[in-house]
């Protein structure tokens, strides 16, 4: 007999719901019951609730426990406070993170307040009328915005952070998942994810496996506004909540066995990934070189090769021998076909930077959809080069010699390859 009850396994064990006494919660509850709960959406044909209903020994997933990875989020925030500050900046100072010299805007009320409430990056009209009303050019106000938009740009010890956090999940959780996965038959024969399907036991490791999981995507998403800012900033919400629906459903549904072989699948190049953006902002080139081609390969071979022929496969074949389509069918197949579209677009973007390292054995910017925002320092000696030159034309010779200059470190700097 285990020495866990039940209850100890799953937090949110409990009785059935009372009876609905309130006239308006029971119309509430019969709209959901007939539009959204209706068990032909989610479950075979023949099959109802009340089939996947707990016995003494057995329990089926349910959707009310889902909340448990609310307060969860909450506790993956603390710890990665604390793993930021305690473990990942002075590591960066070990690896020999350096930040890059910014200049701060100089104090100009107006501009502040154009910055703050209008626009971080004034059109040209707006630039002209200005110009005017602060008495400087447009070249100045150029200048200006650029350095306050740099002051806001995040550390690269931020941004080494972040990546670390995120490698050191995904690391626990691929090696989590692994050892959640190894000793079932489904994992080496996928005709097994359908074996008794829906009335398939939920065992507690497939239980915290998916809470986990989930509790982490609600992290991100509760600390976007927080997090490094990148170009594909809506994306990345989307993408999160997108994750989080389709663990959520696959849950609901009880494609629990195939949801385990999807997050596996994932996490297999993800703790690579953010490895070599660590790599690449402590200033190891040829660590991250190596690194992102390992990436590379690794990423081709679990979502173009592995997750179309065995896990979309087994979804769209295996599982008809057991029952017929129903619209859980469908429409969970549909998912997994969108996130195997973004992954042929994500491919073709990584085939890009392995062409151009291969042809001409530099990586001039990452592809790939997350892409970091310059701080454009270039673009701000260049315009201040300019100022100086139209300002005082006597040091043209200096200043032609300081422009080769700097155009030498900024080709060096271009070589230098970018994370994802």
């Amino acid at each position: 007999m285990s020495v866990f009850s039940q209850s100890q396994l799953y937090p949110l064990e409990s009785s059935p719901c009372p009876e609905v006494t309130s006239a308006g919660s029971g119309r509430m509850s019969s709209f959901l019951d007939k539009w959204l709960w209706h068990h032909e959406y989610w479950l075979p044909p023949g099959i109802t609730w009340k089939d996947m209903e707990d016995s003494d020994h057995d329990r089926y997933p349910r959707p009310r426990d889902l909340f448990i990875s609310i307060p969860y989020a909450f506790v993956f925030i603390a710890v990665r406070y604390l793993f930021e500050r305690l473990i990942a900046l002075p590591l960066s100072k070990q690896m020999g993170v350096k930040e890059k010299p910014r200049r701060k805007a100089s104090p100009k009320p107006t501009l502040e307040k154009v910055y703050t409430s209008q626009s971080t990056c004034p059109k040209e009209n707006e630039l002209l009328a200005l110009s005017k009303q602060c008495d400087l050019s447009v070249q100045e106000l150029k200048v200006w915005f650029r350095h306050r938009r740099n002051q806001d740009r995040p550390s690269i010890s931020q941004k080494f952070c972040e990546a670390s956090w995120r490698f050191a999940f995904y690391l626990l959780a691929f090696v989590a998942g692994l050892c959640v996965l190894l000793d079932k038959p489904w994992f080496w024969d996928q005709k097994e994810c359908w074996k008794g399907y829906p009335q398939q036991v939920l065992l507690p490791s497939q239980y915290w496996y998916y809470m986990i999981e989930l509790a982490f995507y609600w992290s991100l998403l509760f600390r976007v506004s927080w997090d490094v800012k990148r170009k594909d900033f809506k994306e990345q919400i989307i993408h999160h909540i997108a994750t989080i629906f389709l663990i959520g459903f696959s849950y609901c549904a009880n494609y629990i066995r195939v949801g385990t072989l999807v997050m596996l699948v994932h996490d297999a190049s993800d703790y690579i990934m953010e490895c070599a953006k660590m790599l690449n902002y402590a200033g190891w080139r040829r660590s991250c070189d190596v690194l992102f081609a390992v990436f590379a390969v690794v990423f081709l071979i679990t979502r173009l090769i592995i997750f179309p022929n065995v896990v979309i496969y087994t979804t769209f074949y295996h599982s008809m021998e057991i029952f017929q389509p129903f619209f859980g069918y469908y429409f969970f197949n549909i998912l997994l076909m969108v996130l195997q579209l973004l992954h042929i677009f994500w491919a073709y973007l990584i085939l890009r930077m392995v062409a151009k390292f291969i042809f001409l054995g530099k990586i001039d910017k990452d592809e790939r959809s997350d892409d970091e925002e310059s701080d454009g320092t270039e673009e701000e000696e260049e315009d201040e080069r300019m100022e100086t030159k139209s300002a005082s034309s006597n040091h043209n010779g200096v200043l032609n010699n300081m422009t080769n200059g700097m155009k030498g470190k900024s080709n060096e700097r271009n070589k230098l390859p970018k994370a994802r």
